[in-house]
């Protein structure tokens, strides 16, 4: 019997989620939105722990999107915002989360897997793999509040940078920008995570929580909205010919010729 598609785990106060599908690197298919939906929902119910890890198996934290089944669920239908917002509704459940959530980046986080790291408190990264949003490089808009949380965790221009030429950084590269706290071997992402979160969790666990409220509140932490408000965007320009180009050069590995139309 194949394992769940998205693992839960508990271990004294720390709980973990494990995205576990490596053989589709960790992808946005709707099996592993449903299950990882119904994982964020335990944690949530889950009174007994203090801090939350998320993380991936194998190679991948996540890639994404699978491109070559749909950018979008294919259960959903015609691209509209609502379908937009829709297949992105399971990674954003991460904010319903009131304990600190700690990103253990096992590996490449890129597109929407690269903002389901955004959204987590606390990200390590692998030194080697390589994050970022290529939505450019595909020809749609940004999509999970990314353009919001971006510019927010690395200022403007080193978001604008990243955003607008869909380049990819290494863990490396992301812990001198201030993306992440720590980059790490990849077989320490995971112990350097796991040992911060029981650091965390050995803390007053009301005084966290409300520090963590705090910080949302004075930062006027509204991704929930910007994700709304780009799922219009990003369901737009899928129905582009820049789209259509962008998904097939990725596809067949070669350089994208964009038109404008």
């Amino acid at each position: 019997m194949e394992e769940p598609a998205v693992l839960y785990e508990v271990e004294g106060l720390v709980g973990t989620i494990t995205l576990n599908r490596p053989a589709r690197r960790n992808a946005m298919t709707p099996e592993l939105l449903d299950a990882f939906s119904g994982a964020i929902e335990q944690a949530q119910r889950d009174l007994g722990i203090r801090c939350l890890v998320i993380t991936g198996k194998g190679d991948c934290f996540s890639a994404g999107a699978d491109l070559r089944s749909s950018l979008q669920r294919d259960d959903l239908g015609k691209p509209s915002a609502e379908m937009s917002f829709a297949m992105y509704e399971p990674f954003l459940k991460v904010l319903h989360i009131e304990v600190p959530v700690v990103g253990a980046l096992n590996g490449h986080a890129v597109g929407g897997g690269f903002g389901l790291a955004l959204l987590t408190d606390i990200r390590i990264a692998n030194a080697d793999a390589k994050y970022g949003a290529n939505f450019a490089r595909l020809g749609i808009h940004s999509g999970l509040g990314i353009s919001y949380v971006l510019p927010r965790l690395v200022g403007v221009a080193h978001a604008s940078e990243l955003l607008f030429t869909g380049r990819l950084v290494t863990g490396s590269e992301a812990l001198r920008m201030g993306l992440v706290t720590h980059a790490k071997d990849a077989g320490e992402v995971l112990p350097t995570a796991t040992a911060l979160a029981r650091s965390i969790a050995a803390s007053a666990p009301l005084a966290v929580r409300q520090m963590k409220a705090s910080i949302r509140r004075a930062l006027g932490w509204r991704i929930r909205d910007a994700a709304r408000e780009e799922a219009a965007l990003q369901a737009a320009s899928l129905q582009t010919e820049d789209a259509k180009e962008g998904v097939a050069a990725t596809l067949q590995k070669r350089e994208p010729d964009f038109t404008g139309r």
